[in-house]
């Protein structure tokens, strides 16, 4: 694409900004900070990988995945807000999900241990876990304030924290999972997905952009479900005190 067909883009800029004054939904500000921000990051991304691709360092490499994970699970975990260790342990969760998807990916020798795979994959699968980590601990406190009297019921029965929650992570889970499902269940009769578009404009043959799309795809799976039930089992304990009564955070949210 040439930069003046690049420059053309902004013409969907302006018609929204339009609208928006006229309507005077006064989203104008946002929309041009949001657009001039991903411009940037995309271009100076760009000219990151371009280093890094040229350089083939493999500490180079592990920095760029490490700080991904780090701004990911600081972003998931806002969701978290007011539990105590949260931040560290959602990069924990995701860490785990990126070494084992991107072990096996390398290990089966599906893909190839350069930087050129290494680094758009290890992107889609620590944004997958980022997203999915983000709706759990939002379920998780929804799941909680609706569930409040059955968990201190049980509680008061003598089950231990983790019998008491276990319905409630299970529903969060599911919950959290269901963006991925669905879109594995409607991809590509209601859209193509933006890396198989993207091959097929490149000129790729659309079987073998398949093949990559449906690789994609299952990675995207696994990360949502590993990063899912990872974050399951090393949060759990933080919705509940010392001496396992509910976290007085869910108390304040009631």
């Amino acid at each position: 694409m040439s930069t003046t067909a690049l420059g053309f883009t902004l013409v969907f800029i302006a018609v929204t900004v339009l609208v928006s004054m006229r309507q005077k939904l006064g989203l104008e500000k946002e929309i041009l900070i949001g657009t001039i921000r991903s411009a940037l990051q995309l271009l100076l991304v760009g000219y990151v990988l371009q280093f890094v691709f040229n350089a083939n360092q493999p500490l180079l490499l592990i920095l760029i995945v490490g700080l991904m994970i780090i701004v990911a699970a600081w972003n998931a975990s806002r969701r978290g807000k007011g539990l105590r260790g949260i931040v560290w342990r959602v990069i924990c969760s995701i860490a785990a999900t990126e070494t084992i998807t991107m072990g096996m990916l390398l290990s089966l020798r599906i893909i190839e241990p350069t930087p050129q795979y290494i680094i758009p994959l290890s992107g889609m699968i620590i944004g997958s876990a980022m997203v999915v980590s983000g709706l759990f601990l939002n379920q998780m406190q929804l799941q909680i304030q609706a569930a409040k009297g059955e968990i201190e019921a049980l509680l008061s029965l003598g089950a231990t924290a983790r019998q008491a929650i276990q319905q409630t992570l299970k529903r969060s889970v599911k919950s959290s999972m269901i963006p991925t499902i669905d879109g594995m269940k409607t991809i590509g009769l209601v859209q193509l997905p933006g890396m198989m578009t993207g091959m097929i404009v490149a000129g790729a043959d659309p079987v073998e952009a398949v093949r990559y799309q449906i690789l994609i795809v299952l990675i995207l799976m696994a990360s949502a479900s590993l990063s899912s039930m990872f974050l399951g089992l090393l949060t759990y304990k933080l919705w509940f005190t010392k001496d396992e009564k509910l976290h007085p955070i869910m108390q304040e949210n009631v």
